[in-house]
């Protein structure tokens, strides 16, 4: 869709993570919700692997651009954080922080690229307190 409209030249400095990252810079990423669904493994599985849901295109659009694995987490973490300027209370697991955080069905940094979209949420903790408990959490 970005390439209809911005054109086949111009694309190629658009959507550029590895480019910004490269030269220092962080992307704070997030949800367009509601333009977009709000699951953050969607994203996390898009940063890296620079395909839709559907595994379209095959072998990723610019490819060359995506983020690793860490650099994606960062990107919905404390570069996230940074972006709205709290990343003193916000991102990372430190003392003093809030202690927001998520448990996942399966090993994020180990499982195949393709899978990535497909984690669930076992337990949510926001500002120490437990959100959300799945029912296959016991």
């Amino acid at each position: 869709m970005a390439e209809n409209r911005i054109g086949p030249e111009r694309i190629k400095f658009a959507y550029a993570w590895r480019k910004v990252i490269k030269a220092g810079s962080v992307i704070p990423n997030g949800s367009d919700a509601p333009v977009e669904p709000v699951n953050p493994y969607w994203g996390l599985y898009a940063s890296v692997t620079r395909m839709d849901n559907d595994g379209k295109p095959d072998g990723g659009w610019y490819v060359g651009e995506a983020m690793t694995r860490e650099e994606a987490l960062k990107s919905f973490t404390i570069w996230a954080a940074y972006g709205q300027f709290e990343e003193k209370t916000k991102g990372s697991l430190q003392k003093g922080k809030l202690a927001d955080l998520v448990v996942i069905d399966r090993d994020y940094m180990k499982i195949p690229a393709k899978e990535i979209k497909d984690i669930k949420a076992l337990l949510t903790v926001v500002g120490g307190e437990e959100v959300y408990r799945s029912p296959e959490l016991k």
